[in-house]
């Protein structure tokens, strides 16, 4: 089950959702297994960085716009961004390095 401190975005409302601060990215879509399996970290992280850290969904199929801007050519695609600005990124499943982006908010 999705946690509900994780932010749905669409193409209409990602840049005013992450405009300020830094906001946790995660490019994706219902029928990629490797995001559904991503799934449980995107929800644990948004849950203990709550307050230091936005973390959002953003399905690809449903946004085209704005996964092209970004350049998505695989998912999961998981970006950082502070103040709208992309800081890094990880594409793939790759637990560690997700955890390692998110972890670059608290810094």
């Amino acid at each position: 089950m999705a946690s509900d401190k994780v932010f749905h975005l669409e193409d209409s409302n990602f840049e005013e959702e992450t405009k300020s601060g830094y906001a946790l990215v995660d490019f994706w879509a219902t029928w990629c297994g490797p995001c559904v399996s991503l799934a449980p970290l995107i929800d644990e992280i948004a849950g203990n960085m709550e307050g230091k850290l936005k973390v959002c969904k953003l399905d690809v199929d449903k946004n085209m716009q704005t996964a092209a801007r970004f350049g998505v050519r695989g998912i999961p695609y998981i970006v950082l961004l502070k103040d709208g600005k992309e800081v890094d990124s990880v594409t793939g499943n790759d637990p560690s390095r997700v955890r390692a982006l998110a972890e670059q908010a608290n810094s």
